[in-house]
């Protein structure tokens, strides 16, 4: 599912340092490191929200909802491997 940019949120880096109570210089040195993904815009920062997710639950927020989408179909699953498997 694709997001539209006016359901986007992005954050300053130093929003971002204030939200997470870290310095400025930290945040930056977290971008250069690859653990807080931002696009620069020009000379700025910008940090989509799930980008500090991603610091939260170490997935992709994509991959984290994929992930909880999934534990809650797995009885489902479950269900319909064990129908399968008395019918061989």
């Amino acid at each position: 599912m694709f997001s539209t940019i006016s359901d986007t949120k992005a954050y300053t880096p130093e929003q971002v340092a204030k939200m997470l109570q870290l310095s400025k210089n930290t945040i930056y040195e977290l971008i250069n490191r690859g653990e807080i993904i931002a696009k620069k815009l020009g000379k700025v920062y910008r940090i989509p929200s799930s980008s500090i997710s991603f610091l939260f639950t170490g997935l992709d927020s994509d991959l984290y909802l994929a992930q909880e989408n999934d534990k809650k179909n797995l009885p489902r699953i479950e269900d319909e491997l064990k129908k399968i498997r008395k019918r061989l």
